[in-house]
């Protein structure tokens, strides 16, 4: 009989390897179609769906789980891309903004239907091979 704590592991390994699947999928397709990384995508995400299309460099690095130095990079590229472009708070200038462009905008919505269908096509694969993953999917769909 297994215990709790090997079936969580057991559960949490398979989720690790659900993900990375699917993780490997979404940026290929991403980085193939649209010319974005993973990351740069879900920024632009973000920012999209932040008032006023701008986020504090802090705030966008706690939504894609970096550091202070990766979201620096990160928005760089961005940036040079003329994706958003870096704005200074007008209350505290030592604070930053990053701010979505019209590009970007019109960059992220292109690449949307590629996350949405790829995800999906990810998600079935990894259904069809493993029932397991299958039933974890349909009860986490039924909780949305």
């Amino acid at each position: 009989m297994s215990t709790p704590i090997r079936t969580d592991a057991a559960l949490w390994s398979r989720m690790l390897t659900l993900h990375a699947h699917v993780e490997t999928r979404l940026a290929t397709a991403l980085q193939r179609r649209h010319g974005l990384g993973l990351s740069e995508y879900r920024a632009l995400v973000f920012l999209d769906d932040a008032p006023d299309n701008e986020l504090r460099m802090q705030e966008l690095a706690a939504k894609l789980g970096l550091n202070q130095s990766s979201v620096t990079r990160l928005v760089a590229r961005l940036n040079s891309a003329d994706l958003t472009y870096r704005d200074l708070c007008p209350e505290d200038k030592r604070g930053a903004y990053t701010v979505l462009t019209d590009a970007g905008r019109t960059r992220y919505r292109q690449a949307r239907p590629t996350y949405d269908e790829t995800l999906t096509v990810a998600l079935a694969d990894a259904a069809e091979a493993d029932p397991a993953v299958a039933e974890f999917l349909t009860a986490a769909r039924q909780s949305c």
